[in-house]
């Protein structure tokens, strides 16, 4: 099993000049942090709309947040060549992480409570129904095993329903919240590396565990094998824990 220090990955932040609610460029940072302090060189590029990039050349990438006018915005940049060459890079197993209105888009479409149909990017097998009601507050999910199995807290905000469909898993089941639909209890998905979430925050720094799983797939994708060097989490994981707590008790508000 060769050296991590050996190694070295390439993030692609796209559109974060639009998508980039609740602080969610923080789990680029958070990604980033945790690669360095392990000596592993990484490598972050953003990549904008109306900018060409060689999508195939990147290890990760992430999607963040935004407002449905925004999604609106982003169709027509996608169209022009990106949404093949995302689809082709999911295909190929590169690691995604999409928050929010960007996991929304990788779906097939929208639909808006007055039954206007947005298509979206059809790169994963789920669809998305606009409610009259805000899912929103700090919750709680635990991931299924094959996305780590750790617990996760984090904050939601979305009038969106999510549906997923055959073949696609769930990146977890809903300990406390709404989740994908504030039905069925399943939240986000898991479709080869992608992982799409309703959690806002960022989620990565508040839940350690799960950004190393992440980084852990990316580089075994990439090399084939990862032994991550244990990092110092004692302050992390004990805030975690204790949010955790809090939203299973029912403790904390949405605000």
């Amino acid at each position: 099993m060769s050296n991590t220090k050996e190694k070295q990955v390439k993030i692609c932040h796209l559109y974060p000049e639009v998508l980039n609610l609740y602080g969610d460029r923080g789990n680029i940072l958070c990604l980033k942090k945790r690669l360095q302090w392990r000596g592993i060189d990484c490598q972050v590029s953003e990549v904008k709309l109306g900018e060409k990039a060689d999508l195939s050349e990147f290890d990760l990438f992430f999607i963040g947040g935004g407002q449905d006018f925004e999604q609106e915005v982003l169709l027509k940049d996608l169209k022009s060549g990106k949404g093949n060459e995302i689809k082709a890079a999911i295909e190929d197993g590169k690691t995604f992480l999409c928050i929010c209105g960007g996991y929304q888009m990788m779906g097939h479409y929208y639909e808006t409570k007055d039954h206007q149909k947005m298509e979206f990017l059809g790169a994963v097998n789920f669809h998305t129904i606009g409610g009259d009601i805000r899912m929103i507050g700090n919750y709680a999910f635990k991931c299924t095993p094959e996305s780590g199995g750790s617990n996760i807290v984090g904050f939601e905000n979305h009038s969106g329903r999510t549906y997923l469909g055959e073949g696609v898993n769930p990146l977890g089941n809903v300990l406390s919240g709404y989740g994908n639909n504030g039905e069925d209890k399943t939240e986000g998905i898991r479709y080869k590396n992608v992982y799409g979430s309703y959690s806002h925050g960022p989620i990565l720094p508040k839940n350690p565990e799960f950004a190393d799983h992440l980084i852990k797939t990316t580089i075994e994708t990439k090399y084939g094998s990862c032994e991550l060097e244990p990092l110092d989490d004692k302050a992390e994981l004990a805030a975690h824990d204790y949010i955790l707590d809090l939203v299973l008790k029912g403790e904390t508000s949405g605000d």
